[in-house]
């Protein structure tokens, strides 16, 4: 079994932000598993997504049943292999998972008060930055890959584009080039339900001891749906009641109730919103939703991918899944057909995995052996 360790480093030079702000000293929390060869040239840096963090494999020493969110994917052994590869899984700045975000104190408040509302806003190309510098302290300067799922393969495709002599190889699952205004509409009626609370207190619900629960419990459900299929859906709940039928003859098991659980499936949105609520903290909701929402690299190529992506040089894989009607195969290909106008070497892997969104997060046999052998290549290359 794989044991996790978790480190944090303390930055103290300004982090100049893409909205004009800096954030004047802050803190990363990492993790990292296997061993970093004599030359430094076997490192994958892991990017997370919206709800994830920097433990991304293996488990804690005193919790057995802590499994990193990636841990079907990486480890000994595994399409990332921990016996070759120098894996690093790094929190993002804003989350609430150990790097610095809202929950933390902010330096220029003169109270000692936490930033909550005040954090800055912060985008995948900040997150990047951030990235490198953790890169740099641990002496790495070039990465035999980046890779990462859904919002995490955005920050993987912005790593090609901010230091495109760093990587080696961009692996690229379930993402896209940008949000398409549906994709921005499900994340603003989230936000909404959160900022609407009353306990929200515009953000700084810190100060009067209370987190907006009914918020965040609504965002997540919204969220939660929009990650998996109508198949799945319908296989896993179908119409089935919460309740037992007592009567089979009954011409009815109905409650008639506009207000009780009366489905499975209400009855899983809402323990996901209840379990979602205890752990995530809103302004971070607020953030990362926001992050996605101003990923566009095309946007300053006139909405010109093929330019937006030119100064990639590493080489691509990217995955996608038929089912995922959030982050549709269309969009990644989308990207592939930019990387070829740019002559640029790329492998593509269309999976018929019946999950939705949540397919990169499941061991599929065909989508984690097509990640497996291409990483077996980038091995022989690295020569471990």
């Amino acid at each position: 079994m794989l044991i996790a360790t978790p480190q944090s480093l303390h930055f103290e030079a300004p982090l100049p932000l893409r909205s004009g702000a800096s954030i004047r000293a802050f803190d990363l929390a990492f993790e990292t598993y296997g061993t970093l060869n004599a030359d430094r040239s076997n490192a994958v840096l892991i990017c997370h997504a919206l709800n994830a963090s920097h433990h991304v494999a293996g488990v804690y020493a005193d919790q057995p049943k802590s499994e990193g969110w990636w841990d079907s994917m990486i480890g000994p052994g595994k399409p990332v292999d921990t016996n070759r590869f120098f894996v690093i899984g790094v929190n993002n700045l804003g989350s609430c998972f150990g790097s610095t975000g809202p929950m933390h104190i902010n330096p220029d408040s003169a109270d000692g008060q936490v930033y909550g509302a005040d954090f800055p806003v912060v985008t995948v190309e900040d997150w990047v930055d951030a990235q490198a510098r953790l890169l740099d302290r641990l002496g790495i300067r070039t990465l035999a890959a980046v890779m990462g799922g859904s919002l995490g393969g955005m920050q993987a495709l912005a790593w090609t584009l901010q230091y495109p002599s760093r990587v080696s190889r961009a692996v690229v699952v379930a993402s896209a080039p940008n949000l398409t205004a549906e994709n921005i509409a499900f994340n603003e009626v989230a936000r909404r339900a959160i900022t609407t609370d009353p306990d929200f207190h515009g953000g700084h619900f810190y100060r009067h001891g209370v987190v907006p629960k009914r918020g965040l419990r609504i965002a997540r459900m919204i969220g939660h749906i929009t990650y998996l299929s109508d198949d799945v859906m319908n296989a896993k709940f179908g119409r089935q009641l919460r309740h037992a039928v007592q009567d089979a003859a009954a011409s009815t098991d109905y409650r008639y109730s506009t207000q009780d659980v009366e489905f499975q499936i209400e009855s899983y949105l809402r323990y996901q919103g209840d379990k979602f609520a205890d752990y995530f903290d809103a302004n971070t909701y607020l953030l990362i939703t926001r992050a996605l929402d101003y990923f566009d690299p095309a946007r300053t190529f006139g909405g010109s991918l093929t330019q937006a992506l030119a100064p990639a040089r590493s080489k691509f894989l990217l995955v996608s899944f038929v089912t995922d009607w959030r982050f549709a195969p269309s969009r990644s290909r989308e990207i592939v057909k930019a990387l070829l106008d740019n002559q640029r070497d790329v492998s593509y892997a269309e999976i018929d995995a019946p999950h939705g969104h949540d397919a990169f997060l499941l061991d599929d046999v065909r989508y984690h052996s097509v990640v497996r052998s291409y990483l077996d290549s980038l091995a022989a290359e690295v020569g471990v």
